[in-house]
């Protein structure tokens, strides 16, 4: 047997492992991200979680050790999104478009439904226990936006400091979006309240 085939033979093989774990993950974090939005996250345990997935208690701690875990891996599901997004915007694109398009990209992949989406983002944005992982998922994309505006901006001793800046604005735009969907309970649409926002943040450094 030739050396081609027994090196096919083993990445086909990595690949079925992969994809398995792939799906297995996605099974978790779907499971979870249902019954803690639905019972609560103290109330929610993680034999339940393995149940409603069809794993076993111990393939879940294999993948996630800790409930959170379930969450922060959903996060990451976005903040690839958004990292993606921004890094597919053209060079010649306005700092404040790519902010805005980025944000907007990330809402149709939180859930399968705007019901299931705003039971999630209500979830890790009014758990006190998950406070942590909101907040490292907005540096994360605040590191994603900030990296790719820098690129965009005009040569100064400032520039990453503008980028920063720009990036931390867009975030803030963005959780007051969030604040006020949880607000009215999902009857303006989020990617309006976004638009909404960033318009009025605008207007509001405008009028400094």
């Amino acid at each position: 047997m030739s050396d081609w085939i027994v090196a096919s033979d083993v990445a086909r093989n990595f690949s079925r492992r992969e994809e398995r774990r792939r799906q297995t993950q996605d099974a978790l974090i779907d499971a979870a991200m249902r019954l803690l939005s639905e019972k609560g996250f103290n109330k929610t345990t993680t034999d339940e979680i393995a149940a409603a997935a069809g794993i076993s208690r111990r393939t879940l701690f294999r993948h996630f050790p800790a409930k959170a875990d379930l969450v922060t891996a959903w996060t990451q599901q976005m903040t690839d999104v958004l990292t993606r997004r921004v890094n597919a915007c053209p060079a010649d694109m306005l700092p404040q478009a790519v902010i805005q398009v980025a944000l907007e990209a990330v809402v149709p992949y939180m859930a399968k439904t705007k019901e299931e989406a705003l039971a999630f983002v209500r979830l890790i944005e009014r758990t006190p226990e998950l406070r942590s992982v909101s907040l490292n998922k907005y540096a994360c994309w605040e590191d994603s936006l900030a990296a790719a505006l820098e690129q965009r901006m005009s040569e100064s001793g400032d520039r990453a400091l503008a980028a920063r800046v720009a990036a931390r604005s867009g975030i803030a735009a963005f959780r007051t979006a969030v604040d006020e969907w949880i607000s009215v309970k999902g009857r303006t649409d989020l990617v309006v309240l976004i638009e909404r926002v960033i318009m009025l943040q605008i207007a509001c450094f405008r009028e400094i």
